[in-house]
Formats: C-alpha cells, structure tokens, sequence
C-alpha cells in the first residue's frame, strides 16, 4: 500500500470512528442526560461549589431549551410530565433564556407562596421546619464555618436541608406569591444567598418551557479553587464522599 494510500485509510477510519461517536453523545446529551457543574453557593448544603451532576433530560420531556443553542424549533414541551414538589430542577433563566440556572421547585401552577419570618408558607400552610446540626463548611481556603442547618418537609413529603444564615433577612419576609398556570415558583436551598422566584426582576416564575432536566446524581466533586482540567490538585481536592450522591 502507497504512502497516499494509506493516509486515506486512516483518515477514513478516523472518520468512521469519530463521528458516530459524536452523534452518540449528541443524541445522550439531548434525549438522556447533559452534565453540568456548580459555580454559585446558592444551592448549599444540598449542592455545593465544584459538584459535577448529571441532569436527566426525559423527565419531564423536551422543548427547544433541551438541544444546544435552543434553537427556536418548535414551542412548548413533548412528552410533557410537570416536575414534583421538592424535585431539583435546571432551567434556562427567564430573563434571558440563556443562562441556566439550578433550583429547587417549590410552588406548582395554582400555589400561593409566601415566606413569613424564614418560614415558607404553602397555599396558607406553613411547611414544617425543624433546627438540626449545623453544617462545617469548608472555604477555599481551609477555614471552616459552622452554618445554621435546617430541615423542611414539604405537603408531599419532600425532605431536604436549608440553610438560613441571615435572621429577619431581606428574602425571608415576602409577599404572597400566585403561581400563574404553566408556570413554577423556584427556590434555592441556601436562602439568604440565592436569587430565585422571590425575585421577581431577576428571576420570577419560571415556564414550564424552560426547563432543562431534572438533577439525579453528583458523578465528581472537587472543592473550591480547584478546577476539573487541574488533575494535578484531585488527590487533595477530590470530595470523594459525594461521588454518586443522590441529588434529593
């Protein structure tokens, strides 16, 4: 075999191998699952700094927002299933529907929300919530802080941690809040420390359109300062005991 010969083989293999491929991962990031990290604190102690998680894509079907780019195909969902009370959710902000976003469903279509003295209130009920251990959290750079931990049981049953670290908090006295039909009401675990659909400027209700997947697992963790191409800091940074946590 030529020495032209054999470069158009390899090329030809090249081709055969990589594109199938990078249709295969299109196709999972679109219809199955599309990783995503956490940059922002606003979901502590449930999801921290330097998680990686994998979002899955069928749970509540698919809109333009599950294909790269979003663009503008079609509207509405196929397959449409409406998240659960308490389901962790990533959305493309409303605002600009662009910027993902990761929070927590609170209010479904219908729901009046309110937060009264650090207490959420749902549909004139106050959710259960409970003082627990506070949470050690560990900065970038090694000190660690003591944070007011709680625990909320919503109507369904929903368990999850919540941190209020702010008394009497610019977020944790509020309005009534009256979910329009097609719409989500959002909140982050961390409280005093997220902008969510308290906000109505920033955020506000989110549409159902808008969502992107359902948060089901951490596959990596590394802590604050250490980035995933920086394979030279895991032995240290690596937070081996949230690998194949469940996001609940």
């Amino acid at each position: 075999m030529s020495v032209q010969a054999e470069r158009t083989h390899q090329k030809s293999s090249f081709t055969t191998v990589i594109i199938p491929a990078l249709l295969l991962a299109l196709i999972v990031r679109i219809f199955l699952f599309q990783p995503f990290n956490i940059p922002s604190g606003s979901m502590i102690p449930t999801l921290l700094i330097g998680d990686y998680l994998f979002v899955s894509k069928y749970s509540y079907g698919y809109s333009r927002y599950s294909i790269p780019f979003s663009p503008d195909l079609f509207s509405g969902r196929i397959f449409a299933a409406m998240p659960e009370r308490g389901d962790v959710v990533v959305f493309k902000l409303p605002t600009d529907n662009k910027t993902d976003y990761i929070k927590r469903v609170i209010g479904l279509p219908g729901d009046k929300i309110q937060v009264k003295h650090g207490t959420l209130i749902i549909n004139g009920e106050e959710v259960k919530k409970e003082r627990i251990e506070d949470l050690a959290l560990e900065g970038p750079t090694g000190r660690v802080r003591n944070l007011p931990q709680y625990r909320e049981t919503l109507p369904n049953g929903v368990t999850y941690r919540v941190l209020d670290t702010v008394q009497e908090g610019i977020s944790d006295n509020t309005e009534v809040y009256e979910v329009p039909e097609g719409h989500l009401f959002m909140m982050g675990d961390n409280r005093d420390n997220s902008t969510d659909s308290r906000f109505l400027n920033e955020v506000g209700y989110v549409p159902f359109e808008n969502l992107i997947g359902h948060a089901q697992v951490i596959f990596f963790s590394l802590g604050e300062g250490a980035h995933f191409w920086q394979i030279w800091k895991w032995p240290t940074a690596v937070r081996g005991s949230r690998i194949f946590d469940l996001v609940r």
